[in-house]
């Protein structure tokens, strides 16, 4: 298996429990908070190494106390940081709404120095991602950045994945350096004007995902699973549970991470989404984004249970 190359971000979750949310000019009563690592691309490398993956991370941090957090929790996880500290930027940070009843959540993302990566800074990284067996990113840092390492990672030869979220309008020049597109239902439709409800309607947004340029179109679902779309067919994969659902938070970035693992240990494209939603499965038992991340041991006792 060959390294997993990650680019993205890391904030540092603030976390508010509370039966709703308030209203514009409202302050209400929460029930709990909890402050902790986060940052899609972060997250995906927490999960991928703790899913077995040889991970490699790829960000800007400031020099505080949240970036000590980040180095605490890769260390912890097995991530192999390669990051940027300038003196003048301080580490992001996101605010996210927990509905207490059900676990769905609401986000603002800020994300610090790790909105500053820069095509540059990408490509001091060159050889970290055009070596890569598999490449992730997302949209959290800048587009250009983004771009240029999808582009990196193309000519080295690597599986490139790109997860659009938080939801953005795309260049059309993006979709032929993705080998995956991996949105949830809601970029989904942002990205092809196509509501997804049903794995029927994910199929048809995946094909215009395709049509784009994309090579394939990963679409999850929430309880419903997740819809995989090529050239040569589509696959629906039912969600696979591992108990009652406590927090959906970090469940996209569980699911990433985990299928970046299996392309990177060499599986067929369904067994490799089954390995994604059990990884998401198992996060969604937990609080917490990255702290909610299984180990291998528990992905494969869960898909062979299942």
């Amino acid at each position: 298996m060959g390294h997993i190359a990650i680019l993205g971000v890391f904030v540092a979750d603030t976390a508010y429990r509370a039966d709703r949310a308030p209203k514009i000019g409202e302050t209400i009563l929460g029930n709990s908070f909890a402050l902790g690592p986060g940052g899609k691309g972060s997250n995906q490398a927490v999960a991928a190494a703790r899913a077995g993956g040889d991970v490699h991370f790829i960000s800007k941090l400031g020099r505080d106390v949240f970036a000590d957090m980040a180095f605490g929790i890769w260390k912890d996880a097995g991530v192999r940081p390669a990051v940027q500290q300038p003196d003048d930027a301080s580490t992001g940070a996101a605010y996210i709404f927990i509905e207490e009843a059900t676990g769905n959540n609401a986000i603002i993302i800020c994300p610090g120095a790790g909105g500053t990566i820069s095509p540059a800074d990408v490509e001091a990284e060159g050889d970290l991602i055009g070596s890569a067996s598999v490449f992730i990113t997302q949209l959290e840092q800048p587009l250009d950045a983004a771009i240029r390492a999808l582009e990196i990672a193309r000519k080295g030869g690597a599986t490139t994945i790109l997860n659009p979220a938080p939801a953005a309008a795309l260049p059309d020049n993006i979709y032929p350096l993705c080998d995956y597109v991996t949105p949830n239902e809601s970029e989904a439709e942002a990205l092809t004007g196509i509501a997804v409800t049903d794995p029927a309607s994910a199929e048809t947004a995946a094909r215009a995902l395709l049509a784009k340029g994309a090579g394939a179109a990963l679409i999850t679902l929430g309880e419903n699973g997740a819809l995989l779309a090529t050239v040569g067919g589509s696959w629906h994969v039912p969600a696979i549970s591992a108990g009652p659902v406590v927090e959906t938070t970090g469940a996209g970035d569980a699911f990433n991470g985990g299928f970046a693992v299996a392309l990177a240990e060499g599986m067929s494209n369904e067994a490799a989404v089954r390995f994604a939603a059990a990884t998401a499965g198992i996060s969604v038992t937990r609080p917490g984004t990255a702290p909610s991340m299984p180990e291998r041991h528990e992905i494969d006792a869960l898909l062979a249970r299942t």
